[in-house]
């Protein structure tokens, strides 16, 4: 049974204004310059340079306006209305998290790693099928330089796909042939392949690289574990013979594709800081890096445009169209214009604060005086949403005497000390690092050691705390950090 009621609700919505300037606070330094040099190219009511002393006020603009209200002939609510909707409400042009990032137009050229190897391929005296199986077997090598694909599933792969009968033994051969190519090593199937086929073509006599050899192909699992005192001894030879050998094998390259990696899967993206920081003898100057920013008007023509308009009674269709197209378009170059301004006095309040809460880590640049620091405390010293923290914090960078960071650098979780004073997550890393880099190699410090020596300079940690610290510093555990 259908129902007709009255209800009030209330609802928050955000303005399209409110859109655009959450989605432009996201946006770095490199892109806002392309951001802006598009609203320049798309609205011709947004002009560069400073602001002119006759564009006309905002208050002629209402007067305009209530002039439209008496005749009732059309209003601003008519025309957002209608069909002709304004473009700032139908596109998005900016970068954000919610949606599809252009795809960006590389610069770089070249060839592919497969094209490098079939252009290899077709100068060797093959069989039309040999070149069909050879190209088949490079269009299953990664970029890393691996078939990682078995050669039976290969086969099978080609009898439906291609159509093509063969047989493991033949694709084997025609392999035997691709791993013969540039880059050494390319076409195995084992990082211990790998080595091995780059040991073969260097066609070396020295008897460093025959030790190299035997320790890859019969004790390749005791040198990955660093298990050296059993390779010497089985093997019957001295420690500065291993360690010769072990220097050969370092010296092979287990990533042969990564040379050739396709120019085309990626874009180099510069970063350019969105703060610049200098320390003076009055203190610190932070300001904006707007070098490459234009300033930003409103055209004095399309204002002119629209006080002519006004002044005109003939209210033609033709009139009311242009007016239209006026009106729509110093709207949007006010409220973009607005935006840029909002965007960079919200930039330069968050990174006050954050200067203002790190200030004794930014005189020197010493990680061990970081504060913790979470996007709660940058909101309450600034009175901004969380979220608009964490918009500010992404994707930015800043430019200081020490070097160029990410504003996401500064924010760390805490961690109490015995008196009860809490610290940066860093400083423990900063400590885990001097000390794994001034321990022994032959004897590396265990992540217990490691535990014991943070408690005994007063900080509670876990020895799991300790290893997870360690696995984001990317630092292998003890016995993979051993050397001889």
């Amino acid at each position: 049974m259908l129902k007709q009621r009255l209800q009030q609700k209330l609802l928050q919505k955000l303005s399209p204004q409110q859109i655009q300037m959450i989605k432009l606070l996201e946006v770095p330094t490199l892109q806002i310059e392309q951001r802006i040099k598009k609203e320049l190219e798309e609205n011709p009511a947004l002009e560069e340079g400073p602001e002119e002393e006759d564009i006309p006020s905002e208050q002629e603009e209402d007067q305009f306006e209530d002039k439209d209200k008496d005749q009732e002939e059309f209003t601003l609510d008519d025309y957002i209305e209608e069909d002709d909707i304004p473009e700032y409400r139908l596109q998005s042009k900016n970068y954000s998290k919610d949606e599809d990032k252009r795809a960006e137009i590389p610069f770089s050229v070249g060839f592919s790693f497969q094209e490098h190897l079939e252009s290899q391929l077709g100068l060797r005296d093959l069989t039309e099928k040999q070149l069909i199986l050879g190209k088949y077997i490079i269009g299953n090598i990664d970029e890393d330089g691996y078939l990682r694909r078995e050669l039976v599933n290969i086969v099978d792969d080609l009898a439906f796909l291609q159509n093509v009968e063969t047989t493991e033994s033949e694709l084997e051969e025609v392999l035997k042939i691709i791993q013969d190519l540039e880059p050494a090593g390319v076409g195995a199937r084992s990082l211990r392949e790998c080595l091995l086929l780059q040991i073969e073509k260097r066609d070396d006599s020295q008897s460093s690289m025959d030790l190299a050899r035997k320790i890859l192909e019969s004790y390749f699992e005791e040198f990955t574990k660093r298990h050296y005192d059993k390779i010497i001894s089985r093997l019957g030879i001295s420690e500065n013979d291993l360690k010769t050998a072990i220097e050969e094998i370092l010296k092979l390259n287990p990533k042969p594709g990564g040379d050739y990696s396709d120019p085309f899967s990626k874009t180099s993206q510069p970063i350019i800081p969105d703060f610049i920081l200098e320390l003076t003898e009055d203190g610190f100057d932070l300001h904006l890096n707007s070098r490459n920013l234009p300033e930003l008007r409103l055209s004095s023509a399309y204002n002119e445009m629209l006080d002519a308009y006004s002044k005109d009674k003939s209210q033609k269709k033709e009139m009311k169209d242009a007016v239209l197209f006026v009106k729509q378009k110093i709207d949007s170059a006010k409220w973009f214009i607005d935006a840029i301004k909002q965007r960079q006095n919200t930039l330069l309040l968050t990174m006050n604060a954050i200067l203002k809460y790190q200030e004794e880590y930014f005189i020197d640049g010493d990680e061990t005086k970081l504060k913790p620091m979470i996007l709660k405390d940058v909101s309450e010293m600034t009175g901004l949403d969380i979220s608009t923290v964490s918009r500010v914090a992404n994707s930015k960078f800043i430019q200081t005497h020490f070097g160029i960071f990410p504003l996401k650098f500064f924010f760390s979780e805490g961690l109490q000390t015995d008196s009860g004073e809490e610290v940066s997550t860093r400083e423990i890393k900063k400590i885990l690092r001097d000390c794994i880099d001034n321990e022994p190699k032959r004897k590396p410090i265990t992540d217990e050691r490691l535990t014991e020596i943070l408690q005994e300079k007063g900080y509670q940690i876990a020895r799991r705390t300790v290893a997870k610290y360690r696995e984001q510093l990317n630092i292998p555990v003890a016995r993979l950090r051993k050397e001889i």
